[in-house]
């Protein structure tokens, strides 16, 4: 199997994976720790202002982009692999009276559809690290950037080496986990495409708040499923359960 296929089945699974009931129990629409209010706080730091024209990569179903203009006034363009995705966040635009600000396209970070130079800003929240080519990625970035554009990033990190061997699965890489690398790992991707002047700041106790959720929310749907109440197929709940307990021992 060639690798480009490969990468091809793996960004599918991701997509289905993010567009799935049981992420959507476990998340809801927000797909990142530290929810809207880290999101707002990302767009404060970079100055966001009402002429800006920002990207929103990987938005998920939109919650992120719908915030960003509705709080900031800017035009912000959506983008993410998974078509169920596009519409849940046109559906999102609309229904807040924001289609005007907040528009949505199908589309691989790897190959991002729009000219050079087309943004403001660009923002990657929690979606950095399942990015099979981070490099490519980076790159991509930088160039719909205009110059002396900004770019916001929040995502999973790791200290010192590598995850162990049970976090390095496919489930853990689709749930932001197995791809995660070092704060100075990514300075290093995008300083490779030509950015400069970093700022990182330490949000893990909002991962450690979303972790603990997400145990919370794993053992009442195991109650519900197990009552008959709920049906969602065949999910590997123990595994879920066990991914997240290993979640937090790392963060701790």
């Amino acid at each position: 199997m060639s690798k480009e296929r490969t990468d091809s089945q793996i960004k599918l699974c991701c997509a289905a994976f993010y567009q799935s009931d049981i992420v959507r129990l476990m998340l809801g629409d927000v797909l990142h720790p530290g929810g809207l209010e880290l999101t707002g706080h990302l767009g404060a730091v970079m100055g966001l202002k009402k002429t800006d024209r920002v990207l929103d990569v990987a938005c998920g179903r939109g919650a992120s982009t719908v915030h960003l203009a509705e709080r900031f006034g800017c035009q912000v363009t959506g983008l993410d692999y998974g078509a169920e995705n596009i519409a849940a966040a046109r559906a999102r635009a609309a229904e807040r009276d924001l289609a005007h600000l907040a528009t949505f396209r199908q589309g691989d970070v790897e190959g991002l559809p729009f000219y050079d130079g087309a943004f403001d800003a660009v923002i990657s929240e929690c979606s950095f690290c399942t990015f099979l080519d981070k490099a490519a990625a980076a790159r991509e970035m930088a160039r719909v950037l205009r110059p002396n554009g900004q770019m916001g990033l929040t995502d999973m990190t790791v200290r010192g080496g590598p995850l162990p061997a049970d976090l390095q699965g496919l489930l853990s890489w689709v749930a932001c986990v197995a791809g995660a690398g070092t704060p100075e790992s990514y300075v290093a991707s995008f300083r490779g495409a030509g950015f400069g002047h970093f700022t990182v700041e330490d949000h893990r106790d909002a991962l450690l708040e979303m972790v603990n959720d997400v145990r919370r929310r794993l053992l009442g749907v195991e109650l519900a499923v197990g009552l008959g109440k709920l049906d969602l197929g065949d999910p590997n709940l123990d595994e879920g359960k066990r991914l997240a307990l290993r979640a937090v021992e790392l963060i701790e």
